[in-house]
Order: C-alpha cells, then sequence, then structure tokens
C-alpha cells in the first residue's frame, strides 16, 4: 500500500481544513488507518483513526469534538476534517496504514504517506 496525504496549508485559528490521505491497493479496504502529527522538536503523535469499515473512530483527547476521521473505501481515501484549529495544532500530519483491525496510539504501523504541513497562525 502507497500512501499519498494532502490538503495541508496555511489557515487562520479557528479555520478549517480537511485533509486527504489517497491509497493504492486493492486491499486497503481492509486496513485501520490513522492520522499522526509531528510539531518541531516534539515526538509524533497520534490524532485519529478509523477503522476499515468506517463505523469505529478513535481520537487523541486533544482534538475531540473539532476533528473528524472519514474514510470513502470506493475512492481509497481517508479524510480527516479539522475545525476549530488553533496555534498548537501546527505539525506535519502524516497518514498511516496497518493491515489489522485494531488500532494503536503508537507510531507502529507498516505504511507511512509523506506528511503534510499544517500551520496555524493565531
Amino acid at each position: 500500500v502507497q500512501l499519498q496525504a494532502s490538503g495541508g496549508g496555511l489557515v487562520q485559528a479557528v479555520g478549517s481544513l480537511r485533509l486527504s490521505c489517497a491509497a493504492s491497493g486493492r486491499t486497503f479496504s481492509s486496513y485501520v488507518i490513522v492520522w499522526f502529527r509531528q510539531a518541531p522538536g516534539k515526538e509524533r503523535e497520534f490524532v485519529a483513526a478509523i477503522n476499515w469499515n468506517g463505523r469505529s473512530t478513535n481520537y487523541a483527547d486533544s482534538v475531540k469534538g473539532r476533528f473528524t476521521i472519514s474514510r470513502d473505501n470506493a475512492k481509497n481515501t481517508v479524510y480527516l476534517q479539522m475545525n476549530s484549529l488553533k496555534p498548537e495544532d501546527t505539525a506535519v500530519y502524516y497518514c498511516a496504514a496497518a493491515p489489522r483491525p485494531w488500532v494503536v496510539v503508537t507510531p507502529d504501523y507498516d505504511y507511512w504517506g509523506q506528511g503534510t504541513q499544517v500551520t496555524v497562525s493565531s
């Protein structure tokens, strides 16, 4: 599976962005997909996850109620809708995937996209 993240950019605080993670590979629909982020000088941290059929999602406490993860298996794409953005959301956002049904919040995933920069100005 190859992943390509896109949709990042510069936005003012309380604004919104939608990230996309496009995947290649016929088995995409059986993978758990997650988003991580990494700010300068900080470790990569879990943001959100979605199971294979989109019926189960997980979020970091810091983004609950503001971010929504979804997937369209027909388009091999996972989305991260980010609303009410804060300056502390500034980071490079990565999507990742693993051929398993369960989610882990550590970066133990088999496939990673290249990352997309999100910058939130105050």
